[in-house]
């Protein structure tokens, strides 16, 4: 790739994104006594999910409360891949694994908020989940177009001190060997 610098300020972007919007998401469900559910714009998908499986009381308010979890951990994942590239010098990503699980939880959570959003017909849901999946979608490509350079260290000597032991298999030619009849 021609311009490494572009790529990570867009990714880390993204990760700003996620780590400060679903991070405040996740705090207001949790942080609320009926876990988001009186905000119905919000909470429809939890309605609708909840509905399609019979899901009613208590369990509904335990479902309410996974997607806040879920939003709370795509946060948490996200200031984690923050505080690794702002630790490494902002020039490596030492675990890009962080990043892409959050991005993972992200894709798999838009695309269950998106189906009640098209059931419903409801433009506004349905261009939230896809900002969503478009910025996820962005920053794994990022990642996957990003130069190893970037995910590995770099090796200061090509050449690898590694200790040689001879056994009796590296040696081919001192030893005959004679098929068994």
């Amino acid at each position: 790739m021609r311009h490494p610098v572009v790529i990570a300020a867009t990714t880390l972007s993204v990760a700003c994104y996620f780590a400060l919007f679903w991070g405040f998401e996740g705090l207001r469900i949790l942080g609320s006594p009926v876990y988001g559910l009186d905000d119905f714009w919000r909470s429809r998908p939890v309605y609708w999910i909840a509905r399609w499986g019979g899901v009613d009381g208590q369990n509904l308010h335990n479902l309410a409360a996974l997607f806040g979890i879920v939003k709370l951990a795509v946060a948490g994942l996200c200031i984690a891949h923050l505080v690794d590239c702002i630790r490494n010098g902002g020039h490596v990503r030492s675990n890009p694994a962080t990043f892409e699980l959050a991005l993972l939880l992200v894709v798999a959570l838009s695309m269950v908020t998106v189906a009640p959003a098209v059931w419903q017909h409801d433009p506004t849901l349905i261009r939230t989940c896809v900002v969503n999946l478009v910025l996820a979608s962005l920053a794994a490509a990022l990642g996957v177009l990003e130069p190893p350079t970037l995910h590995m260290p770099v090796v200061q000597n090509s050449v690898a001190t590694v200790p040689m032991h001879r056994s009796a298999l590296d040696e081919p030619a001192s030893a005959r060997v004679t098929p068994a009849v």
